[in-house]
């Protein structure tokens, strides 16, 4: 039997485990990134399980290969943001 949700899948539980810990972690950022580097880390934050539940949504492999390949990439943006 086959993945009936994205919910399912535990790449998609582990993106929204991050989500949570990024939204606590840009609450104590100072102030003064309250608007640029935190509002960046929570758009690409959301974009990462977001394009995965897309791309599994659309019953297609091709599709969810290449929403993953989305979500890979917000990932990176995040890691260099965290880095910044």
């Amino acid at each position: 039997m086959g993945i009936k949700s994205y919910q399912e899948l535990i790449v998609w539980q582990k993106a929204m485990d991050l989500a949570k810990e990024i939204y606590f972690l840009v609450k104590k950022l100072p102030k003064m990134e309250m608007f640029s580097l935190s509002d960046q880390m929570r758009r690409a934050v959301v974009s990462i399980p977001s394009n995965i539940a897309e791309g599994q949504a659309r019953n297609s492999t091709k599709e969810l290969i290449r929403f993953s390949a989305i979500a890979n990439g917000s990932k990176a943006e995040l890691e260099t943001q965290l880095l910044l």
